[in-house]
């Protein structure tokens, strides 16, 4: 293959030299995506079929289900070894640094000791880990992704109070959906019901206030109506009754 490199301004073109690959995809190019999920496509095929296998693009999970630590144990590193054993054969590498196992349990049990050896160095666990932009965390409570998105929020409050003097509501409005909603709505059929979300409502509330000039004490109430906004409850509800909606038949 070669690159080929267009310069706008003087509109030339040129071209690298020929080079042979014969691993991977290459790195920039608008077919490499495509090429490295047909290259991928059948890594699930190598995993038991007692564990799920979860591929978006370059992130690969997979999730493995035990209701004993020792049979955990032992389901992990098979699945671990057939993934090993495939990145082998295909000359990939796997990233150390980079790969965890999260084990997913209630506050009071005990977390087991798992010992999983790749290239002579052991997969370390996690309590918690990002995955495609929600933190997940092995108590299931939440509160490590809203910290995480609330200085998010934070910035969009500031955004906020900077743009109310000299924009209409309608644009405030836009930025709000743009700038806050958007932030979250993402995955809140998961962490809405979380007793952590309060922070997320008293974020909400504060920008609510900013757009309509009023101060901290004065109650939302009325300006959610004012506004067409929904509280966070409400879009927490409404987004679940979506998500069941949109996933019935996997659901049944």
């Amino acid at each position: 293959m070669r690159v080929q490199i267009i310069d706008e301004k003087s509109n030339q073109t040129s071209f690298s030299t020929w080079k042979k690959i014969t691993d991977g995809v290459p790195q920039g190019s608008v077919l490499g995506p495509l090429l490295f999920l047909i290259y991928v496509n059948d890594l699930p095929k190598t995993i038991n079929d007692n564990n799920i296998p979860i591929l978006f693009a370059d992130d690969t999970c997979i999730i493995v289900k035990s209701s004993t630590p020792k049979d955990f144990q032992t389901k992990m590193v098979e699945a671990f070894h057939s993934v090993y054993k495939w990145f082998k054969v295909n000359s990939f590498s796997i990233n150390v640094e980079k790969t965890h196992y999260i084990l997913f349990k209630t506050k009071n049990k005990p977390t087991p000791d798992i010992n999983i050896i790749c290239d002579n160095k052991s997969i370390t666990p996690a309590t918690d880990i990002k995955f495609l932009g929600i933190y997940l965390q092995d108590s299931i409570n939440w509160s490590c992704h809203i910290d995480y998105i609330i200085p998010k929020l934070s910035s969009a409050c500031y955004v906020m109070r900077s743009l109310r003097p000299i924009m209409p509501i309608n644009t405030l409005k836009t930025v709000y959906y743009s700038h806050f909603n958007a932030i979250i709505t993402y995955g809140l059929p998961f962490w809405g019901n979380s007793p952590h979300s309060k922070k997320i409502f008293k974020m909400q509330k504060k920008i609510v206030r900013i757009m309509m000039g009023y101060r901290n004490t004065v109650s939302c109430r009325s300006l959610f109506k004012r506004l067409g906004i929904l509280p966070l409850t409400s879009q927490y509800i409404l987004s679940l009754m979506l998500f069941v909606v949109k996933n019935k038949l996997f659901l049944y």
